[in-house]
């Protein structure tokens, strides 16, 4: 340094020379190295073909599936249990047994009343089951025998019929006591001065032999044309004909009765001698009248002995039908008995892990006895109510864990509460995922986050979202040209946070400006692009 110094002391001008020389060197170095500094950047990227994904986050719990608290249908004495807490059981298993004695005697009972019922249905139709029924093909027979007797009973009518119509006819239109008029002119008129209404009783008499006449001749035509092996509802009908012209001549019997009775009262209460022939008339039509009362009798028993018949009949088919309703109904209770006896025995509804036991041996129980929860898991989460908007059943999602930072499971939206829960003004809906595939570390009560695949679009073209650019209603990117940026017009699609699509305006390679870089900002700002794994998808995008 003394030798420098001494130098220049000695040569002070050369010195002062060289000094400004070096600050002018320093003053136009430091203009050029500031200018260069000044100098603007740009960062950029090049359009690119992928898979954009928009997607929706939440964050829940897992719980089981499935949950259920196992009750018993009945009360009972606990005689077994074969499950402890933490314990994993397959469908179907025993679990816990109550006494079922008094139930097992139902049972019993149930089986032996069923017997009983069957017995007499046997009883009915014979142990092999005959085609007809005893009872049935008994009355079958006692009608057909009914149909026999119902004919004999007819033609015994048609016996005396033809001779108590013809002699009816002679008492009502014969000649006998005028032969200028008929017998019952001839009574009318012998009285008709001690007694005005007499001419009634002689034109009921006449009407009623008119009547009962038209009836026989149309019966009789019948009635010849009839046998036994004629098909019994003709003969059933020729019975009703039958009794109703017995009848009807009955009826002509009696007015012919009654009219000549007339005559011999007014004749004898004014001590007149009335014709011997009237006692003779009525002799004859009180024997007509017995003849055909007892015809009526027989007509109308026949006739109801074959309506008995058919009611047996039918009886027999209802008896059938009734004890057949009987084991039926015998059948349900022995199969109600069944049930309650296997309520007694308490098994698991699917398959899962026990949770809880409620009961011990000895204990008597008519509620829960354990809960039993699937191992299948699901995940429940919220969502507010923009988010649910876009959520529908059926959406891939992403599960990741708070507890097992290196695990994420695919799983879908199998439910969306159709109505929010309001909590201090907010609105949130519930969402159930299931998984696609179980993992036995996750636990239910655990933390999930959930990103909702809302909507993907594979194979177009997307940017980083910080290249876009808008002026009034257009969007732009900025590309260099040569060294200066210069605005291109694009359309976009689909976005989400990180990534937007290029309908039209960019190709894939196309280098956009993310970033300006200058001396005043001193930094760089770079746009990273994080991926979704979407199930059956490839390529990327940023989750909403």
């Amino acid at each position: 340094m003394k030798k420098i110094l001494k130098i220049v002391s000695e040569h002070k001008i050369i010195a002062g020379i060289i000094i400004i020389l070096i600050l002018f060197g320093g003053y136009y170095g430091y203009k050029a190295i500031k200018s260069k500094s000044a100098e603007t950047s740009y960062v950029t990227s090049a359009a690119e073909k992928g898979t954009l994904v928009v997607s929706v986050s939440g964050s829940g719990q897992i719980s089981a599936s499935n949950q259920v608290d196992i009750k018993s249908k009945v009360s009972g004495d606990v005689i077994y249990v074969g499950i402890k807490s933490g314990q994993e059981v397959g469908a179907g298993a025993l679990l816990v047994q109550l006494d079922a004695s008094d139930a097992q005697k139902t049972v019993r009972d149930a089986e032996a009343s069923l017997e009983n019922a069957k017995l007499s249905l046997e009883k009915l139709i014979g142990p092999e089951g005959l085609a007809v029924p005893k009872n049935k093909e008994s009355a079958q027979d006692d009608l057909k025998k009914g149909y026999d007797d119902e004919f004999n009973t007819i033609a015994n009518a048609f016996v005396d019929l033809p001779a108590v119509i013809t002699g009816l006819q002679g008492i009502v239109l014969g000649y006998d006591l005028n032969p200028n008029q008929w017998n019952i002119d001839y009574y009318a008129g012998a009285v008709v001065k001690y007694d005005e209404n007499v001419s009634q009783y002689r034109d009921d008499a006449y009407t009623k032999y008119q009547t009962a006449r038209k009836l026989y001749n149309e019966n009789f035509q019948k009635y010849k044309f009839t046998d036994r092996y004629s098909d019994v509802e003709v003969i059933n009908d020729l019975a009703s004909q039958t009794y109703e012209t017995t009848r009807a001549i009955s009826d002509a019997v009696k007015s012919a009765s009654n009219l000549i009775q007339l005559y011999k009262d007014k004749l004898s209460e004014r001590n007149l001698t009335p014709k011997i022939l009237a006692d003779t008339q009525l002799t004859s039509l009180n024997a007509y009248m017995s003849k055909t009362n007892t015809h009526l009798t027989n007509l109308l028993s026949a006739q109801n002995s074959i309506k008995n018949y058919k009611d047996e009949i039918l009886n027999a088919d209802l008896d059938i039908e009734s004890q057949n309703l009987a084991i039926k109904q015998k059948e349900d209770a022995l199969l109600d008995a069944k049930e309650k006896l296997v309520s007694y025995f308490i098994y698991a509804p699917f398959a899962g892990t026990i949770t809880a036991v409620d009961v011990k041996k000895g204990d008597t129980v008519s509620g829960a006895v354990a809960t039993l929860i699937t191992k299948n898991r699901i995940a429940e989460i919220s969502l507010n109510e923009v988010d649910v908007a876009k959520v529908k059943v059926g959406q891939k999602v992403n599960l990741t864990f708070d507890a097992i930072s290196d695990l994420t499971l695919a799983g879908e939206v199998t439910e969306v509460d159709a109505v929010g829960t309001v909590s201090q003004g907010v609105v949130t809906y519930n969402i159930n995922i299931a998984f696609d595939t179980q993992d036995d570390s996750v636990k239910p009560g655990m933390s999930v986050s959930a990103a909702i695949i809302v909507e993907a679009k594979q194979d177009v073209i997307i940017i980083s979202s910080s290249a876009i650019k808008s002026s009034g209603d257009t969007q732009y990117v900025e590309v260099l040209v040569g060294n200066a940026p210069q605005n291109k017009t694009v359309e976009t699609g689909l976005s989400n946070d990180t990534m937007t699509e290029i309908t039209s305006g960019l190709s894939e390679g196309d280098k956009v400006i993310t970033q300006t870089v200058t001396a005043s900002t001193g930094t760089t700002k770079t746009t990273q692009n994080s991926s979704l794994n979407i199930p059956g998808l490839t390529g990327g995008g940023g989750p909403r």
